[in-house]
């Protein structure tokens, strides 16, 4: 018998056909999915998903639209390209791990380098500060106290410290600026 006459019957659960049916187009099927994927274990493996799903979808055969084999052989390429394009998705996303995994390391030297530098230009900067530019930043920024704390604080009233500050952190800025 051809696949035609057998397919019908294995979609009626037939063991015997599908014995039959399995004969007849494992070969050609294994060429096909060879010739895709060219792994040998890998088209074995496809092969057999080929055949099971064969044996469990018969039924969805119609013999309207082409012969039994075409139908066996589009099920087996369409199987075959997903696995290639599985790998594919699989090697596309361990590449991109892999990259990732390249991306440089915080380098903790340099950056305790680069903080200690920055550190020594503010604190040159705050030393060209008056006294009393100096004491209010230094009260808000390095302190944590309010405007109005460091108004109290100073025993001098709010707006002196809004100027004060102000005009030290124009200074601090045109200073730091020009140390970049």
């Amino acid at each position: 018998m051809d696949a035609d006459a057998l397919l019908p019957l294995v979609a009626r659960g037939d063991q015997k056909a599908f014995e039959e049916l399995y004969g007849l187009v494992s070969g050609p099927v294994y060429g096909l999915v060879r010739r895709v994927l060219r792994d040998p274990a890998q088209s074995e493996e496809v092969v057999q998903e080929v055949l099971l799903e064969l044996w469990r979808t018969a039924a969805r055969y119609d013999p309207a639209r082409g012969s039994a084999l075409s139908w066996i052989l589009t099920l087996a390429h369409r199987r075959a390209v997903d696995r290639v394009r599985s790998a594919r998705a699989a090697s596309d996303r361990e590449q991109r791990v892999a990259q990732r995994a390249e991306t440089p390391a915080f380098d903790q030297v340099a950056e305790e380098v680069e903080g200690s530098l920055e550190r020594e230009w503010v604190r040159r900067c705050l030393e060209r500060l008056t006294d009393l530019q100096h004491q209010a930043v230094t009260l808000a920024y390095y302190d944590g106290y309010t405007y109005r704390e460091v108004a109290r604080r100073l025993s001098v009233p709010l707006g002196t410290v809004k100027t004060r500050m102000r005009d030290g952190l124009l200074r601090l800025r045109d200073c730091l600026g020009a140390a970049a």
